[in-house]
């Protein structure tokens, strides 16, 4: 993005939404990260953003968590169908107006209607899943089986010890402030608001991924080279507004 000011890392919000359009609260959450060069993500990225990087490399996500009370404008949340848990492939952009975002390449969700208004208005790929989220004391467990017979995901991780002082890099992850993706002919941004991520320190005891593969980019046969958990935040979306053309 030439000439243009990228935005800033930061671990508090950038940009706060002004209008609430949806709200949602993120809870019990595993990120899973690994390095990719920026060539082997590009041609997945929707028109006018580009890879955005840290140190020469873009990350390939793989997150675990639970949606808890989404519903429109200021809530309250939906009861039974705005909670359920999901588990998303994103990939990390930057459009020409220097906004950094991510970029779902999947996400599978437990609630089929969700699922249904995602694709039907922002074009966003939901994919309707058996999903499952245990814990066990300091063991979280996520699991996915898309419906009616497609690809899986299960992993594990072990949480650690809060983490006060996050690095440059696992800021880069998760301060993540909206969304890119490709609908009606366009490119939308969509930004969102929330505190500071409290992060956790986290192992990974397993993994076996089928999510990834199926997203469109290379199965991941090594160690993830970033493992956070989080407890989790409160979630404020404001509207679509077009990125590019």
């Amino acid at each position: 993005m030439g000439g243009v000011r990228i935005e800033d890392v930061t671990p508090e919000t950038v940009r706060p939404v002004r209008r609430s359009w949806l709200v949602q609260s993120w809870r019990d959450l595993a990120f899973l990260h690994w390095a990719v060069p920026p060539a082997l993500v590009a041609p997945l990225l929707p028109r006018g953003t580009e890879p955005d990087t840290f140190d020469g490399m873009t990350y390939v996500g793989l997150i675990g968590f639970r949606m808890e009370g989404l519903g429109p404008l200021r809530g309250p949340g939906l009861p039974y169908l705005g909670t359920f848990c999901e588990t998303n492939v994103r990939l990390y952009s930057v459009d020409d107006q220097g906004r950094r975002a991510v970029v779902f390449r999947s996400l599978d969700a437990e609630r089929l209607i969700p699922v249904l208004t995602a694709q039907a208005t922002l074009r966003l790929p939901y994919k309707w899943s058996r999903m499952r989220l245990e814990k066990d004391g300091d063991l979280v467990r996520y699991t996915s089986r898309r419906r009616p017979s497609g690809p899986s995901s299960s992993f594990s991780v072990r949480v650690g010890a809060p983490h006060p002082t996050p690095t440059p890099l696992e800021h880069f992850l998760t301060a993540r402030w909206g969304l890119h993706t490709r609908a009606w002919g366009r490119t939308i941004h969509l930004p969102n608001e929330h505190p500071q991520w409290p992060l956790h320190h986290a192992d990974l005891v397993d993994l076996n991924d089928g999510l990834i593969e199926a997203a469109g980019l290379p199965h991941q046969t090594r160690p993830p080279d970033s493992v956070l958990y989080s407890p989790g935040v409160p979630v404020t979306f404001g509207g679509p507004a077009v990125a590019a053309p």
